[in-house]
């Protein structure tokens, strides 16, 4: 290549690059208006945005501090709770206890009670039942003798008291 065609090329780099700056320059221009043009539309809305982050701040520390007060109440409220089941547990238990006693004592008493009544039924064999039994046989006797002495001269013959061992035989 000779020094004219590289001198051409040159050149024509050179002009491609100015070019090329030129709509650089166009393009931050135009960056630089639509910047004005919105720094000019937010710039109305900064004083309000700054208020809305202000009463978004202090809602933060209203909110932050009745937090806190609920954490705490609740935290009583589960103590509370938490010693009223330790009460109530103690009431059961306790009830429970006494419950058992006075099943066992109930029990206690049955069985003497029980005790008693078979005593009772025992004594009123034994004292009223075996006197009627007496009394029945002493009366069935006492019929008997009436009847063999009203009955005259039926007195069993020899051979009916043999016929009557016999049968025993």
């Amino acid at each position: 290549m000779d020094n004219q065609t590289l001198l051409w090329v040159m050149a024509a780099f050179v002009v491609i690059a100015g070019l090329s700056m030129l709509f650089q320059m166009v393009a931050i221009f135009g960056l630089y208006r639509q910047i004005k043009t919105m720094q000019e539309r937010v710039m109305p809305l900064l004083p309000r945005a700054e208020s809305l982050l202000e009463q978004a701040r202090m809602a933060v520390e209203t909110s932050h501090a009745e937090i806190k007060q609920i954490s705490a109440k609740t935290n009583q409220i589960l103590d509370s709770t938490r010693d009223q089941l330790t009460r109530v547990e103690e009431v059961v238990s306790d009830a429970s206890a006494r419950a058992k006693m006075q099943l066992e004592k109930a029990e206690l008493v049955l069985d003497d009670t029980m005790t008693r009544v078979h005593e009772t039924v025992t004594v009123l064999h034994g004292g009223v039942m075996k006197p009627l039994r007496e009394i029945n046989g002493l009366v069935t006797g006492v019929r008997a003798g009436f009847g063999t002495l009203f009955s005259g001269s039926k007195r069993p013959s020899i051979a009916s008291a043999t016929q009557d061992e016999e049968m025993f035989i």
